[in-house]
């Protein structure tokens, strides 16, 4: 018996093993159905889909026997991967002197072998699919064909699985990055409110106090400040909405009747001087209220607040689909420029307009609203003509 040799370059193959994190993983299903598939295919009772390491044959699928890996100087897939063609077979290892003393053919019955190298990308032998029989043998060319066909396959799988598992670290490491940034902008916001607080105090006070002896642009000072602390105040609570938004995801789902989900609506709102329509009959079924009741109170009240008409109205019309609850808020507004409206969904973007108090937005309610939507399973847009008024449309997962 001859034990194989090492390639020349059997660090970066080692390397390259190594990369696809395959070594001492259990079976699975589609590499049992290649090997399963290539033995039936090459008429052999065993089909090994292996894996070189340094000192063993790592079977990451075996057909036909009930042990993982074995000795890699006394494996046959050590030669193979060494050979330049895309088949390896040996008729009869009794008579071939790499062979000729090897244990397995004692303790396995191996006598015929035959193997297509698994080749990466990067040119490199991995490990091989291989079929072994208790007799001397030789494969057909079709038999042949459909081997090396086979074991392409088995490398398709490799990648797969490598690239998955990329996109799973990825996705942890974003997930982490997340928890962080959630974790931070609570902390920070929590922290400012505070202080922010007394600065609008303190500015109130000191106008109280100083009524008619300020001189000067003392009061537009103190306005400036006021409106700065307000704007701030502004973005603070908006933080805190975006980043608890997976919190009103996790909130139970409810029936919610619309009629008086509406009506709650109108009450946090304070929809005394402006028309609000809305459906009044239907019941929705199984929803998350908490999140809808924070996607309608943003559009609604950007319907309201973007609103210079001296008649206010607010629409909004529901309609049911078979897999999905349909909303369109409807309001005479001020509008939105169209080479705006594919950007107003992203954090901190807004229109750049002033609403009918003279505040510009923070470019968080409408993102909050896009999450909430995407992670209940739906889609928004938005159509608008300036100086007329603007149509939000969403649709949430039944």
């Amino acid at each position: 018996m001859k034990a194989p040799n090492l390639p020349s370059n059997e660090s970066q193959r080692l390397a390259q093993v190594r990369s696809y994190n395959l070594l001492d993983t259990l079976p699975e299903a589609d590499f049992d159905n290649l090997s399963s598939l290539a033995a039936k295919i090459c008429e052999t009772p065993i089909a090994l889909i292996t894996l070189l390491d340094k000192d063993r044959n790592f079977f990451k699928s075996h057909f036909g026997i009930d042990f993982n890996q074995a000795p890699r100087e006394t494996s046959y897939c050590g030669h193979a991967i060494l050979s330049k063609n895309e088949i390896f077979e040996v008729e009869d290892s009794r008579k071939d002197y790499r062979f000729v003393d090897n244990p397995s053919i004692e303790d396995c019955g191996t006598v015929f072998y035959a193997a297509s190298p698994l080749i990466n990308a990067e040119g490199f032998p991995l490990g091989t699919l291989c079929v072994y029989d208790n007799k001397p043998r030789v494969l057909t060319q079709l038999q042949k064909d459909a081997l090396i066909s086979l074991s392409k396959q088995v490398v398709n799988l490799f990648e797969l699985h490598k690239k998955n598992e990329e996109l799973e670290e990825i996705q942890r490491e974003l997930t982490e990055r997340n928890n962080r940034l959630k974790s931070f902008a609570g902390v920070v916001s929590h922290d400012l409110k505070s202080p922010l607080a007394n600065i609008t105090s303190l500015t109130r006070l000191l106008r109280e106090e100083n009524e008619g002896i300020l001189k000067g642009d003392s009061d537009e000072y103190l306005d400036y400040i006021e409106e700065s602390s307000e704007t701030l105040n502004d973005y603070i609570n908006g933080i805190l909405k975006y980043y608890k938004a997976d919190e009103l995801l996790k909130e139970r789902n409810t029936d919610i009747n619309l009629g008086e989900f509406f009506e709650e609506i109108k009450e946090i709102l304070i929809l005394n001087d402006a028309e609000f329509i809305h459906p009044t009959a239907e019941t929705i079924r199984d929803t998350n209220k908490a999140a809808l009741t924070q996607i309608m109170l943003n559009l609604i009240d950007n319907g309201l607040k973007y609103n210079t008409s001296l008649n206010r109205k607010v629409t909004v019309l529901y309609k049911e689909k078979p897999d999905s609850h349909c909303f369109s808020i409807i309001d005479n507004g001020i509008g939105i420029e169209s080479e705006k409206k594919d950007e107003i969904f992203n954090l901190f973007k807004t229109t750049g307009k002033k609403d009918r108090n003279g505040k510009k937005g923070t470019g968080i309610g409408l993102a909050t609203v896009k999450t909430l939507v995407t992670k209940l399973g739906g889609t928004i847009k938005v159509e608008s003509k300036p100086g007329e008024g603007t149509t939000f449309s969403f649709t949430i997962q039944k």
